[in-house]
C-alpha cells in the first residue's frame, strides 16, 4: 500500500511508546496519507506545509525524526536540512518525487541519513524509519549482545587497534573513537557525528584495515534487508571524511573503503 494511497487494511503493530515525527510536505494528499499511515503505526505526527513553517516547528518542538520533501516552497528541503543540521543531529529522511540522482546527491550531502522515492510502500517508509531510529538510540550493549554481521568480533571494544587510556577507546593517529562512551575526538577536540556516520564510523573501527565493500556497509550500517542505492554510503563517507580528516578512510578502487590505522 502507497501513502499516496487510502490507508486501511493493513495490519499495522504499534511502537512501544510513542515517536515524534515531524513531517514537511507542501502537497497536501501526501501529506495526509504519511501522516494517518505513521499514525496508524502508533508514531506521533506533526506536519509542516513549507520550509520556514518546517524550520519554526522543528526549532518550536522535540522530534525522534524528521520526514522532509526535496520540493518545497519558502524554503526548500536542501536547504531545511541544511538549516537544520547546523542545530541538531537528528535523524533526516528525504522525500524525492523523482529520485534524481541530482536530488539524491544534494539531500544526503547537506546532511540528511537515508531518502526514499516518492510514492512510497507505508511498510517500505516505516521499516527506513525504524532503522534511523535503531541507529539514534544505538547503545554499546547492543553491539556487545547482537555480534555484527560480516567479519570482526562482536564487541567493538576489543578489536586489533591502538588502545587509549579511556576504557573502550580505540586511537588512530589523531583520531579516538570510544566504543562504549560513543565519544569521537580529533586532535582531543570532540567531533559531532550524526547517528548513520557514527554507525558508519564504528564498523570501520572495528576492522581497521580491512576493506569493506559498500553493499556491506549498506547492509550493516543502513539495516538494507533489500537492493539500496551505494550513493548512500558514497555521500556519508564524504560526510565523515570531512569531519575525522580525508586522509583517514582510503577509497580501494573497485572494491570499498577502508580505515586507515595510523
Amino acid at each position: 500500500m502507497s501513502v499516496c494511497e487510502q490507508v486501511g487494511g493493513v495490519s499495522a503493530p504499534r511502537v512501544p511508546d510513542p515517536v515524534s515525527v515531524l513531517v514537511v510536505e507542501d502537497d497536501a494528499t501526501i501529506r495526509r496519507a504519511v501522516q494517518l499511515s505513521l499514525e496508524r503505526y502508533g508514531y506521533h505526527v506533526a506536519v509542516a506545509v513549507n520550509g520556514l513553517d518546517g524550520l519554526e516547528a522543528f526549532r518550536a518542538g522535540r522530534y525522534d525524526l524528521l520526514i522532509l520533501d526535496v520540493m518545497l516552497p519558502e524554503l526548500d528541503g536542501i536547504g531545511l536540512c541544511r538549516r537544520i543540521r547546523e542545530e541538531s543531529l537528528v535523524p533526516v529522511l528525504m522525500m524525492s518525487a523523482r529520485g534524481d540522482a541530482l536530488d539524491v546527491v544534494s539531500g544526503l550531502e547537506a546532511g540528511a541519513d537515508d531518502y526514499v522515492v516518492k510514492p512510497v510502500d507505508t511498510p517500505v517508509l516505516v521499516a527506513r524509519i525504524r532503522t534511523l531510529l535503531r541507529r539514534a538510540t544505538f547503545r554499546p550493549a547492543e553491539a556487545e549482545a547482537t555480534p555484527a554481521r560480516g567479519a570482526g568480533p562482536a564487541n567493538p571494544a576489543v578489536v586489533s587497534a591502538d588502545a587509549g587510556t579511556v576504557p573502550g577507546e580505540l586511537v588512530f593517529g589523531d583520531l579516538s573513537v570510544n566504543t562504549l562512551g560513543l565519544e569521537v575526538h580529533r586532535g582531543g577536540q570532540p567531533v559531532p557525528l550524526t547517528p548513520t556516520e557514527l554507525r558508519l564510523l564504528l564498523e570501520f573501527a572495528a576492522a581497521p584495515g580491512a576493506v569493506l565493500d559498500r553493499r556491506r556497509l549498506l547492509r550493516d550500517v543502513w539495516d538494507y534487508g533489500w537492493e539500496g542505492d551505494t550513493r548512500v554510503v558514497d555521500l556519508c563517507v564524504l560526510r565523515l571524511r570531512k569531519k575525522i580528516g580525508a586522509e583517514r578512510i582510503e577509497t580501494v578502487r573497485g572494491f570499498g573503503y577502508k580505515l586507515v590505522r595510523h
